[in-house]
C-alpha cells in the first residue's frame, strides 16, 4: 500500500446517482477515473492491471445504513476482487489507512523476508496502522477457503517475481554503479505506479547505506 493521488472534481455521476432510489457508484467515469488515479493497481496488495477490478468502499455504506458514504469520491478505491472479499470483515469496518490522505509506507513496514510477507506497523499504538498491517498480510497469506489458497498463492509468487527483477538490477548497478539504463530501470522499479512499490522502496531504505544514489527515487 503506497500513497495514492487522488484527482478532482469528484467523477459528476456520484451526485446523479445519489439521489436514485437505486442509483450506482460504479458508472463509468468513476470506473474510468478510479483507474486512472490508482494505476490500475489495488491499492491494498498493489498488484497491478486488474482483472477483477472493483469499486470499493474503505469505510462500508452497510447498505444503506450509512447512505453518504456509498457516494462519497473520498470513500471511492480500485481494488481487486481477492482483496475486497478479505476486507469485507467486520474487523476493518472502521479503520483502515486512507492511503490517498496518508502515506502507508511512513506507518508500516512492507517486507518479504526468509520467503514470507512480513507487514509490521511501525507505532504497534497506532491501531490504524496495525489494523491495516493486519489486512495486508492477511491478503497474501488467508488461505481459509480453496479460492483463497490459490488467490494469496498467486499474490505471492507475483510479489516474488517483481522482488527478483529489483534483486536482479540492483546487482547491475552494484558492477556498473554509472549505467544510466540500470538507474532508469530501477527508478522505474520504485515508482509508487509500480507494482508491490511499497516491498520494493523499503528494501531500499532498510539496505540504504549499499545503494545511496537509489534514495532519490524513493522520496
Amino acid at each position: 500500500m503506497v500513497k495514492v493521488e487522488r484527482s478532482f472534481p469528484a467523477p459528476a455521476s456520484l451526485e446523479v446517482e445519489a439521489k436514485k432510489p437505486s442509483g450506482s457508484y460504479s458508472e463509468q467515469d468513476v470506473v474510468e477515473q478510479l483507474k486512472k488515479d490508482f494505476h490500475d493497481k489495488c491499492y491494498i496488495c498493489e498488484i497491478k492491471n486488474l482483472q477483477d477490478p472493483q469499486v470499493e468502499h474503505r469505510l462500508p455504506h452497510k447498505n444503506g445504513k450509512y447512505p453518504d458514504r456509498k457516494f462519497d469520491w473520498n470513500n471511492l478505491f480500485w481494488a481487486c476482487g481477492h482483496c475486497n472479499n478479505v476486507k469485507n470483515q467486520g474487523k476493518y469496518d472502521e479503520g483502515i489507512i486512507d492511503c490517498c490522505r496518508e502515506d502507508p509506507e511512513a506507518q508500516i513496514i512492507f517486507r518479504l523476508k526468509n520467503g514470507s510477507v512480513d507487514i509490521i506497523a511501525r507505532n504497534q499504538e497506532d491501531s490504524k496502522a496495525v489494523l491495516t498491517a493486519s489486512l495486508v498480510w492477511e491478503v497474501f497469506n488467508k488461505k481459509n477457503t480453496g479460492m483463497r489458497v490459490l488467490k494469496s498463492e498467486m499474490r505471492f509468487q507475483e510479489l516474488n517475481k517483481e522482488m527478483n527483477v529489483l534483486y536482479d538490477n540492483l546487482e547491475k548497478i552494484k558492477t556498473k554503479p554509472e549505467s544510466k539504463v540500470v538507474l532508469r530501470t530501477l527508478k522505474a522499479l520504485l515508482r509508487r505506479e509500480s507494482p508491490f512499490a511499497a516491498f520494493k522502496r523499503n528494501y531500499i531504505r532498510e539496505n540504504a547505506e549499499q545503494f545511496p544514489q537509489l534514495l532519490q527515487y524513493i522520496l
